[in-house]
């Protein structure tokens, strides 16, 4: 069985996760805060960086691209379609949209809310930043006014059909939404959409992750938010 060394809150640990339970794969986890730079941590990725995979081999798989290819390499279930496009134009356009979730969202976003909200907690009379959260939350705004933009023309966020562009942008949104960020009523059309992610079989484990003296914000596990 694979293990994955993930925090509960990191939204690449957290699509990796989705990708694992979407193909029925059993995944063990083994949860770590990596702004801590535990020595165990910093042996297996110098970075200090998540998520480290382990397979059915002892050598880690480090960083969420490798993982990604690895869970879709190893774990692709025959009977399933993968979460890559087969057709190379929409496959370039699912990669388009992982790429402004993973760097963009996140060094604009998610990034600095988790830093604020959760990191700081770590550190002796560090206390959030109003002007960086005012500056993360007014950054998420304009996003989601282009998710909002694709998702009026489009049944996924690539194009017809789900991938792995839906579940990137799903492992955001979900912390964001766990930290109350998001406000849904300004994004209908990433509403329905995220409604329709969050109804998936796949979504169950995140739903159910708390972090200890955080609790989630209200609707965050109700599938009729």
């Amino acid at each position: 069985m694979p293990t994955l060394v993930h925090y509960p809150l990191d939204p690449a640990s957290r699509l990796i996760r989705l990708m694992c339970a979407e193909y029925g794969v059993p995944l063990d986890v083994e949860e770590v805060r990596p702004w801590l730079r535990d020595e165990n941590l910093l042996e297996l990725n110098p970075a200090a960086t998540l998520p480290i995979l382990f397979g059915d081999a002892d050598t880690p798989i480090v960083g969420i691209m490798a993982s990604i290819h690895a869970v879709e390499d190893f774990y692709t279930p025959t009977a399933v379609q993968g979460l890559f496009p087969a057709d190379p134009y929409v496959r370039a356009e699912m990669w388009r949209l992982v790429e402004w979730v993973l760097i963009k969202l996140n060094d604009e976003v998610t990034r600095y809310l988790l830093e604020e909200k959760i990191a700081k907690r770590d550190q002796r009379g560090a206390t959030p930043e109003p002007s960086v959260l005012r500056a993360a939350k007014a950054n998420l705004g304009e996003h989601m006014l282009y998710f909002n933009w694709l998702l009026a023309s489009r049944n996924w966020l690539a194009g017809d059909d789900m991938s792995l562009a839906d579940f990137a942008l799903a492992a955001h949104l979900s912390t964001l939404d766990y930290m109350g960020d998001i406000d849904w009523s300004k994004s209908p059309e990433s509403r329905d959409w995220y409604a329709r992610l969050k109804s998936r079989p796949a979504f169950r484990t995140l739903l159910n992750d708390r972090v200890v003296a955080m609790p989630p914000s209200k609707g965050y596990a109700d599938l009729d938010f």
